[in-house]
């Protein structure tokens, strides 16, 4: 039992586990804030430009009888195909979709990367222009000797 616990001990404490922890806690944080902002500022947004229409309620009763709503049919006992909640889905992943998005453009901005340094320029044999390793003192080209200076 005591080599069990060890295992899973150094499973358990080793980096990629940790790691791995802390992004799944820091990604149930996230998805809060991306569903707050697409139910509480973009669809308010999109509700307008649609003019209220709510597709959620669209649905098809499979059964005998005319039905207001989805729950008039479920208390009727009678199947219904809710493809406007399956509308509703879609619009909603696609609003998540575009925010994660913008996160994402946003924080690689402020992640610049470094700029790179030039490379230094090659050094140059001064008779026949080929480079050079910095270390030689013939040109390996045009077999001149190159100036000490040059180094």
């Amino acid at each position: 039992m005591k080599k069990l616990f060890d295992e899973f001990k150094k499973f358990a404490l080793r980096g990629n586990v940790i790691d791995l922890a802390v992004g799944v806690m820091i990604g149930g944080a996230f998805s809060a804030i991306v569903t707050s902002l697409v139910n509480d500022v973009f669809m308010p947004i999109l509700s307008l430009l649609t003019g209220g229409l709510n597709t959620s309620s669209l649905f098809i009763a499979l059964g005998e009888g005319d039905f207001a709503t989805i729950e008039d049919a479920a208390a009727a006992g009678v199947a219904t195909i809710n493809y406007g909640n399956f509308i509703q889905q879609i619009i909603d992943f696609i609003l998540i979709a575009l925010c994660i998005f913008v996160f994402v453009k946003m924080i690689t901005k402020l992640h610049r990367k470094e700029e790179e340094a030039p490379a230094p320029a090659p050094r140059l044999c001064p008779f026949c222009c080929q480079p050079v390793d910095e270390k030689a003192t013939r040109c390996p080209h045009c077999t001149s000797e190159l100036p000490a200076e040059d180094k």
